[in-house]
């Protein structure tokens, strides 16, 4: 696979001398530090927003329906944002889009705080905000996933990624609640939004320190010129943006069908989504305040629990070589992980959840770990943005269904049939997926070594030539 401009591969051998530890090594590029900060300052942000809109939606009178009116809202802006933010993400320079989704955020954040403040604030309100943080996710995520590889050496993207997958847990859902379980505690939601607003505008002023990385596209192959040449002579009403971005996501999805891998785990993904994400994020609070008696300070405990447990198995995972398995490992742990599930609906005993979702964490870490590197070593630099966006797409297209059922099938059959359904499902869907999608032997065919040299993906069940003259297109969290 062919590399652009923007790739920076060298210094592998003063790296690696650096930094003994693998999972620390992509801290020796400055541009990655930058990065890291402004993703702590989202992630809290995010963190502080997951326990203070569930305890403003109490505050108000609103129940699990309410919550589920809020979440699917959220679920729908994502979804209608996540094919065009990875259009955009291959189109401008992912610096760019990553400081004005965080001065989005932080800006309706603020709006919310000063509605909390002044006592006006109402449901209809979280959901209206919900909807432009679930847009704002769907141009945030396919930006960060293509920006990776332009300033890391493959070799340092399972560390990078296992380095996103330790922050996000350990701050997102565990720092961030735990503050926000405090400013409650001492205040209200209410300062808790303002909070929010203020991770999210530092988190911006990070960014702007962050120089814009060159879009990464395919060298130019012979016979190209002419192409290029009558594209470019080519006035601009028949180059559209509207038609130009139609193209890319049609390309993505052509990409996505033609490549078996990739298929096959997209739609495990959103079937899994469909299963267990109404539960989790709709259910789940609820489970803990009603079930245990607890408030915000056990809700956050429970949130942090889930973060630990990604923390420490992305820390793990990113500093072990890929497993040759990869494929395999990954579906059985995103599978295999949701059976604690079943505790939550069962159990009044606080310590027993905090166990449960612990062990879910973790889980879902090793898995995400290995997707995010997946992508970033099998497909083609000049798509990843689509394919981030794609696999967004794909793999929550059911959120928003998930979302809107939670709270009613919850109150109707009960918070114990509902988790014992979630615990279970996904386990027989993993193994299905890996045995009739035949994955293991796509992992036998294409082996990814340990030091980013092997099938970079030319490779994908398509000949490298094809690839390289083909039409086709794209394809992750939390």
């Amino acid at each position: 696979m062919t590399e652009g401009p923007g790739t920076e591969r060298p210094r592998r051998g003063r790296r690696s001398s650096r930094a003994p530890i693998r999972a620390m090594r992509p801290f020796l590029e400055p541009r990655y530090r930058i990065l890291a900060v402004a993703l702590v300052l989202s992630l809290a942000g995010t963190g502080v927003w997951l326990v203070a809109s569930v305890f403003q939606i109490r505050e108000l009178g609103g129940g699990p329906v309410d919550l589920s009116y809020v979440a699917t809202a959220n679920a729908i802006g994502l979804l209608l944002a996540v094919l065009f933010g990875g259009a955009v993400a291959d189109l401008i320079p992912q610096q760019r889009i990553l400081l004005t989704i965080e001065l989005t955020k932080a800006l309706v954040a603020g709006a919310i705080a000063a509605l909390a403040l002044t006592g006006t604030l109402q449901i209809w309100h979280l959901a209206v905000v919900g909807f432009v943080l679930g847009v704002a996710d769907g141009f945030f995520y396919p930006a960060y996933s293509a920006l990776l590889p332009a300033i890391l050496p493959a070799d340092d993207l399972l560390a990078a990624n296992g380095v996103e997958g330790t922050l996000r847990p350990t701050i997102m859902q565990a720092a961030g609640p735990a503050l926000a379980g405090a400013v409650i505690a001492a205040a209200s939601p209410a300062l808790a939004f303002v909070v929010v607003a203020a991770a999210q505008f530092a988190g911006a002023l990070v960014l702007t320190r962050l120089k814009p990385t060159p879009l990464r596209r395919p060298e130019p192959q012979p016979g190209d010129e002419l192409a290029l040449a009558v594209d470019a002579a080519a006035p601009p009403s028949a180059r559209s943006a509207a038609g130009s971005l139609l193209r890319d996501i049609a390309e993505g999805f052509r990409y996505m069908v033609r490549t078996p891998w990739l298929l096959a785990t997209l739609v495990f993904a959103s079937l899994l989504v469909l299963v267990i994400m109404g539960p989790i994020e709709v259910l789940l609070p609820f489970a803990v305040t009603d079930q245990t008696g607890g408030g915000a300070g056990a809700f956050a405990l429970v949130l942090a629990a889930f973060g630990i447990g990604s923390a420490i198995a992305s820390l793990v995972v990113a500093s072990l070589p890929l497993p040759r398995r990869y494929l395999t490992v990954m579906n059985l742990a995103w599978g295999l992980s949701c059976l604690p599930l079943v505790v939550i609906g069962f159990t009044d005993q606080l310590w027993l959840m905090v166990i449960a979702v612990f062990i879910v964490g973790a889980g879902f870490s090793v898995g995400q770990v290995i997707w995010g590197t997946l992508l970033q070593r099998r497909v083609p630099p000049e798509l990843l943005g689509r394919i981030s966006s794609l696999d967004f797409f794909v793999s929550l297209l059911f959120m928003p269904v998930s979302m809107a059922i939670a709270g009613p099938i919850g109150e109707w059959i009960g918070f114990g049939p509902a988790f014992l359904i979630a615990g279970l499902v996904p386990a027989v869907l993993a193994v299905l997926v890996i045995v009739l999608a035949k994955l293991p032997a796509d992992e036998r065919r294409n082996p990814l070594d340990a030091t980013g040299d092997a099938q970079d993906e030319g490779m994908t069940g398509l000949g490298a030539s094809e690839l390289l003259s083909r039409d086709p297109g794209p394809a992750s969290g939390d």
